[in-house]
């Protein structure tokens, strides 16, 4: 179906921009039957969304504003979560609004506010901002609402799950009864419905998602590693793809820093895009994306939204996303406007049952396979090379004059093999990786284990994460108790109740001999138990809470230890000589050795011989 039903200064915009026909979401509210009314869509990103509700407003723009390029007070606001998406936005409905002469002002955070404040001065007919900003310039007088006609909420799960319904909700209790509110959102979840219901009238529901929610031009893989394999998988999948445009998504500031730097030291082009980055960095490095200049982008998900680059065709999940929700949106960066991608889930396989559990909740068919090997890429390497130099290409004269020189000195063969080794000089080294077998795991586990501790014999001592356990205040304790040092303890296993710990077995005799005599002393902290564990560390059954709860007697619960206590002087932890947080004799009771009891008495709780388990547990 053609624009048939848009102004015709509009479809002359879209004609121009390659428009031949309107994308579902487009069609679905040009309809007649969306005409003048409230709307709440539901579509899948990329699918022209943001062309979509300015031809939604687009009548009434144009006749409120005439043929004046300015008007009194704006007439239509666009909020986006995001400050890329909220520019991604003015530029889109710069192009599209063009010849009608519709000015259009963008307010989003990072940015210059006493331009800002000009440019709503300046009479624009549509403002686009993110919440925060938005609100500000209202608190301050700058931006006067009472003349809209439309309000249009972009991505407004994610405004929600940002924290933005405060902002979204004085915004909104700004703006005139009469206007029309079109609420546009990739997923919609039950506060979204709360937010249509109280600030909409009668309004027209479209869901263009489809079933298919994983996007049917993305073609999913999840990628099975070795945790310790994550970086070097990376660098192989950008070497085995060579994406014209890659994102990469981390989970925080930290590893989208550390990632970029690694791979900047591997020879990729490649950007950081995260939090900690001001609005003009971001804009430099998605100009540097646009222009080709890089073509790897590392990124939080402060990139999943709003971030609109044509060329992009390879998404990478460094990390996995938290829900199918971030997935969907993190991967929609590609597949756009028709065309194909692909998004690529790194795995740890002991994160597989996880991954499979989002992915069956998404309703997303991932092919699962190994990441690439260096001979998988050298293949794909030959390949794109003989591509490329088989490809017509016209040859000036100088081009033809320097290939005859080179001729006359070198064989034919020895010019393409230098031509091959130019090529592969430029392109980052795959990496070897470990196989993805049960016993290539064994042997990678095996192989970090520090020398010295192939033989090991279990103790264990009765503290564990109850008692704010940590290895940081254990480690000098089991040095004291057992006249050993701290290079002389392998592998610290924190329990619920207890906490496991390695001792080379040619050591061990001598580590339980200095045990028992400690044990003797007058210390608190020497009547904590240690023992052998022959069998290891083992799992702790959770314990039910309905069962807990109907225990028999009253459930007393240890006293936890300091999490920052350290040794002193004289035997006491963190307390004075001779006590254990207590004063002196006890444990945190009068002289005597009572538990909480009364001097001279043993106590309700006894003479103190460690953090006891809770009943009922």
């Amino acid at each position: 179906m053609p624009f048939e039903t848009v102004p015709p200064i509009i479809g002359e915009a879209l004609t121009e921009r390659g428009y031949a026909a309107p994308t579902p979401v487009q069609a679905a509210v040009i309809a007649p039957d969306a005409a003048g009314r409230d709307l709440v869509v539901s579509a899948q990103t990329g699918s022209g969304k943001t062309v979509a509700f300015g031809l939604a407003l687009a009548d009434q723009l144009l006749a409120e504003s005439g043929s004046m390029p300015l008007v009194e007070k704006p007439l239509a606001l666009v909020i986006a979560p995001t400050r890329e998406l909220a520019l991604q936005v003015s530029r889109e409905l710069g192009w599209l609004f063009a010849k009608a002469g519709l000015r259009i002002a963008t307010c989003v955070g990072g940015m210059d506010a006493s331009k800002e404040r000009r440019a709503l001065r300046a009479g624009p007919a549509i403002v686009v901002g993110t919440p925060g900003r938005l609100r500000d310039h209202l608190e301050r007088g700058a931006l006067d609402l009472s003349g809209l006609i439309g309000v249009v909420l972009d991505e407004a799960d994610e405004m929600l799950d940002m924290g933005f319904r405060d902002d979204l909700e004085e915004i909104l209790d700004a703006t005139p009864d009469t206007r029309r509110t079109l609420l546009f959102s990739a997923t919609m979840p039950q506060a979204i419905v709360r937010l249509a219901e109280r600030y909409q009238s009668n309004a027209l529901r479209l869901s263009l998602r489809g079933e298919d929610r994983g996007h049917g031009d993305i073609s999913y893989q999840a990628i099975t590693v070795s945790p310790s394999e994550i970086e070097n998988a990376v660098v192989n999948l950008l070497r085995f793809h060579e994406a014209e445009t890659a994102i990469l998504f981390c989970a925080t500031r930290d590893n989208v820093r550390h990632l970029h730097a690694t791979l900047q030291e591997r020879g990729f082009a490649v950007v950081a895009l995260s939090g900690e980055h001001s609005q003009s960095e971001r804009n430099q490095a998605l100009q540097a994306l646009r222009d080709r200049r890089v073509r790897v982008c590392v990124a939080t998900d402060v990139a999943a939204r709003g971030i609109d680059l044509p060329t992009l065709s390879l998404v990478i999940h460094v990390e996995i996303p938290r829900d199918a929700e971030t997935l969907q949106h993190r991967s929609g960066r590609t597949g756009r406007a028709g065309k194909k991608g692909t998004a690529a889930i790194i795995v740890p396989y002991n994160r597989r049952r996880r991954v499979e559990g989002m992915l069956r909740g998404a309703n997303i068919a991932a092919e699962w396979m190994d990441a690439p090997g260096p001979d998988q890429i050298r293949a794909k390497d030959r390949e794109r090379l003989m591509d490329a130099l088989t490809a017509s290409v016209e040859y000036d004269d100088e081009d033809r004059a320097m290939a005859r020189d080179l001729m006359e000195k070198r064989s034919a063969e020895d010019i393409a093999a230098a031509l091959v080794h130019a090529h592969r000089m430029r392109l980052p080294q795959p990496e070897e990786l470990l196989a993805n077998t049960p016993e290539a795991r064994e042997k990678a586990k095996a192989d970090r284990h520090r020398p010295g501790f192939e033989d090991v014999v279990w103790y264990k001592i009765g503290v564990g994460r109850r008692q704010n356990a940590e290895p940081r205040w254990i480690l000098p304790l089991l040095c004291r108790r057992g006249h050993i040092t701290r290079n002389e303890i392998g592998a610290i296993k924190v329990g619920q109740f207890e906490t496991w710990f390695q001792v080379p077995r040619d050591i061990a005799p001598k580590f339980s001999d200095a045990l028992k005599r400690t044990a003797e002393s007058e210390d608190e902290q020497d009547a904590i138990p240690i023992e052998e564990s022959p069998e290891g560390p083992r799992m702790e059954a959770r314990t039910n809470r309905r069962d807990r709860d109907n225990s028999d007697g009253p459930r007393v619960r240890p006293k936890p230890f300091d999490k920052g206590a350290g040794l002193k002087p004289g035997g006491g932890f963190k307390g004075k000589p001779g006590g254990f947080k207590g004063k002196p004799g006890g444990f945190k009771s009068k002289p005597g050795g009572g538990f909480k009891g009364k001097p001279g008495g043993p106590g309700k709780g006894g003479p103190f011989k460690g953090p006891r388990k809770p009943k009922g547990d």
